[in-house]
């Protein structure tokens, strides 16, 4: 929720200061290092984790394609056989008013891999968001979906929202349980079989 400026009333209204622009009122309020947070998972390896950023495509087109064709529907509820670049363009160039998107960054290969993304979309008129979550296949089980969701979660909270939500595949009970642990409750969609809607109140 955003706290709008007081008004002096012995001045003319249209002398009020205006509220900062999004990039001002969303900046995070800690600096983070350039190559993001260290993350430890579960068997000793360090990812980073950071904000997206327009440099990042390549690296995401590229972890896209090392997921299974399983993994991928999990995801986007549907089969892609690739990523293609204008909608990596647009994943890595994302609109900070209304997203959110963290990366977990693996720096001890040359070039650097992506091994996790999550991110939000903040549906303001509701005052909620929906979460997506991936992680790649050999990454899984160490804790770095925990991490991501623990970070939008965070975020939902630091800009004032009521509700985090999405879809998921009742297959994918991995990430039921996750959201399960967090506090996440779920419903079946009675329109499309074999996906719930686990929601959040914040």
């Amino acid at each position: 929720m955003t706290i709008q400026p007081a008004v002096d009333f012995a001045s003319p209204i249209r002398n009020a200061p205006l509220p900062p622009p999004s990039h001002q009122r969303f900046a995070r309020r800690e600096a983070v290092p350039a190559t993001g947070e260290p993350v430890t998972t579960r068997d000793g390896r360090t990812l980073h984790l950071r904000s997206i950023e327009p440099g990042d495509v390549a690296a995401l087109r590229r972890c896209f394609k090392r997921l299974p064709a399983e993994d991928i529907r999990r995801r986007f509820l549907h089969s892609l056989t690739e990523l293609p670049e204008p909608m990596a363009q647009r994943l890595c160039h994302i609109d900070p008013a209304i997203e959110a998107a963290y990366v977990l960054v693996d720096n001890a290969v040359t070039p650097a891999e992506l091994r996790g993304v999550g991110r939000i979309f903040i549906d303001e008129a509701a005052d909620n968001a929906e979460f997506s979550v991936l992680v790649e296949r050999d990454w899984t089980r160490l804790g770095l979906g925990a991490e991501l969701m623990h970070r939008l979660v965070a975020t939902c909270r630091e800009r004032g929202l009521a509700e985090l939500w999405g879809y998921v595949l009742v297959e994918n009970r991995p990430m039921l349980r996750l959201c399960n642990e967090l506090g996440f409750t779920s419903r079946m969609m009675p329109d499309e079989p074999g996906v719930a809607q686990i929601t959040l109140r914040l």
